[in-house]
């Protein structure tokens, strides 16, 4: 049962980059998110940036590298692999960096390679006109990166010395930041990855995902 169902989520990956309209599912290419909020120096100034229409591309290229299903007492697992995560998004910050007043806006890149999702969560059964779906009642994800890439372009005002200042701090402390958006990051795509996961599992009889005896 674990084949098929790593299976059929591999065979679905073309159609979440496209999006699937008959069940109302848009494409996650690129996915979106409204808003992440960074304090990412401490004091009175802290340089604080908040990210916001938030696009990130390359999910649908996911491999299920080993799955888990639940039972009673433990929850189901999965561990997702995906070699690149880009994000375009525009900033506002405020506060002080380094020495610099650092207001202002612009836009974000950043480019997240070697993503591992650890994807833990607890299932039911539902029955609809006499047939048996899964539904996912609850989902934890957990994400490391191997490596990380934060860049700011089209700083307000043009102001050079601001931009080459933001990116260095972003060059040199890039897992920092992204220790500090992880926490808003895991619970965002929890709810967007239990979303996505319900909308399929709704149109899917349980019994698809067995395989027939012999096979």
């Amino acid at each position: 049962m674990i084949k098929c169902f790593i299976g059929a989520i591999h065979h679905l990956r073309p159609y979440l980059a496209q999006g699937i309209p008959e069940i109302e599912l848009p494409s996650v290419e690129p996915f979106k998110m409204e808003e992440l909020t960074l304090s990412l120096t401490t004091g009175p100034n802290g340089y604080r940036v908040s990210l916001k229409d938030i696009d990130v591309f390359g999910a649908s290229n996911f491999t299920v590298r080993k799955m888990r299903l639940s039972d009673e007492n433990r929850p189901f697992e999965s561990v997702i692999n995906i070699p690149v995560l880009r994000i375009n998004s525009r900033y506002e910050s405020s506060g002080v960096l380094i020495i610099l007043p650092a207001s202002g806006n612009g836009t974000f890149n950043g480019q997240l390679e070697g993503v591992e999702a650890t994807v833990r969560g607890r299932t039911s059964i539902k029955e609809k006109e006499s047939l048996k779906y899964l539904h996912v009642d609850a989902l934890h994800v957990d994400l490391v990166v191997r490596n990380i890439r934060l860049l700011v372009k089209n700083v307000y005002k043009n102001n050079a010395i601001l931009t080459q200042a933001i990116n260095l701090f972003l060059r040199e402390n890039g897992m920092e930041v992204f220790k500090v958006m992880l926490p808003q990051l895991r619970k965002k795509l929890a709810v967007l990855f239990m979303s996505i996961a319900n909308s399929l599992l709704s149109h899917v009889p349980l019994e698809a995902f067995y395989l027939p005896k012999g096979q």
